[in-house]
């Protein structure tokens, strides 16, 4: 089942019939009152939510949803008008799976879809990930070295998944940005660069397993 949250109800009827046809379930809203009172009827298995919205911006939803434990699972890919960069790295710095900019094609946005659901279907289906003395559960949230917890981002805690779910494989910058935060940029290299700098600070001595393929990307596991 998706849930789309979209106030201007021509946008929203169109999506739902391009759903429709594709053979995914989906209910659609116009008002945050009316999803949220499905939303506790009934989890999604993803959700589209645009920014400008009545009685609350999308934002503020985005932030409620990966800031409570029962929702925080659910991939959101954001749909809306605004399209510099800042709102980009704002929405996805909070949570968000992917980004839409409006207009954009149907099809386009059916294939965002079903690369975000087949990423979280990899992802819960290697639930409990090992390295060494490095484990993660996926369904959890959770990261420990040894016996101590982790702390990390969102952001963080998706690479490193990605990263452990094929152990000695190289994943190219542009692989990663695209699974991970589901959008392209300039500056992507120092996207990535920075969330594996910080990610190997606070994994500590297991951040050594995280290798560096000069030129290409990183990858779990022992240099080639």
């Amino acid at each position: 089942m998706i849930y789309i949250l979209e106030d201007d109800a021509s946008i929203l009827k169109l999506v739902m019939y391009t759903l429709n046809k594709e053979g995914l379930e989906n209910q659609g809203f116009e008002k945050p009152s009316l999803f949220y009172a499905a939303l506790k009827k009934q989890k999604p298995d993803l959700i589209l939510l645009d920014i400008m919205l009545p009685e609350e911006d999308g934002l503020s939803i985005l932030k409620y949803l990966k800031h409570d434990y029962a929702y925080k699972q659910i991939p959101v890919i954001m749909l809306t008008a605004k399209s510099s960069e800042y709102d980009k790295v704002l929405g996805l710095d909070e949570g968000a799976d992917d980004y839409v900019s409006k207009p954009f094609g149907m099809m386009e946005l059916v294939a965002r879809i079903k690369a975000v659901l087949r990423r979280y279907q990899t992802m819960s289906q290697n639930d409990d990930l090992h390295f060494h003395n490095l484990t993660v559960s996926f369904s959890k949230r959770l990261v420990k070295v040894d016996d101590e917890k982790i702390t990390l981002t969102r952001k963080e805690f998706d690479l490193l998944c990605l990263l452990l779910s094929r152990p000695g494989v190289c994943f190219s910058r542009d692989e990663l940005l695209e699974s991970v935060w589901g959008y392209d940029f300039a500056d992507s290299s120092r996207t990535v660069d920075v969330h594996i700098r910080m990610l190997r600070a606070k994994l500590k001595e297991a951040g050594d397993y995280i290798k560096t393929v000069r030129g290409v990307g990183y990858k779990i596991g022992d240099e080639e």
